[in-house]
């Protein structure tokens, strides 16, 4: 019966030992691992190029951080329609900053004779602090200013 197939005893038997031979390959693949942490050439030059191109990220991200600038459009409403509105922008022009640039204005029309001025504003973002305590403390200065009444930020966009 050269065709006949193996008693299942055998064939168990043969199953234990390609499994016993898998084993022992297994084990030779623990004897490469390290448990003491030791890193081989390789991963030290792996390692020390992530630090660079971490370090260079980094310096990256700081660069654009100085060099971030915001472009703000304001309108400034008067009080009234007596109110000199050039008087008004020459108060808003006034104020001096460091990374603060005053840019293009014009006059809209609000109503019954009355008109705002639209005014545009770029900052260097890591030079002014806010927007908006130069608008209350220096321009409008809770409600101090002769000619101005209030002023809302109609566009705020990151250059």
């Amino acid at each position: 019966l050269s065709g006949a197939a193996r008693p299942p005893a055998a064939a168990a038997a043969a199953d234990d030992d390609d499994d016993d031979e898998e084993m022992s390959n297994s084990d030779d693949d623990d004897d490469d691992m390290d448990f003491f942490g030791e890193m081989t050439p390789e991963e030290q030059k792996a390692a020390e190029e992530k630090k660079a191109l971490i370090a260079k990220a980094k310096a990256r991200g700081a660069e654009k951080a100085k060099l971030t600038k915001s472009m703000i459009i304001m309108d400034v409403k008067p009080w009234d329609d007596t109110t000199d509105l050039a008087a008004m922008e020459a108060e808003v022009r006034a104020i001096k900053k460091e990374g603060l640039l005053w840019g293009t204005s014009r006059l809209m029309p609000v109503g019954f004779g009355i008109k705002k001025l639209q005014i545009t504003a770029v900052i260097e973002d890591a030079k002014v602090e806010s927007m908006d305590s130069i608008i209350e403390e220096e321009i409008v200065r809770d409600g101090e200013s002769e000619t101005i009444q209030s002023i809302d930020i109609v566009a705020f966009n990151k250059l």
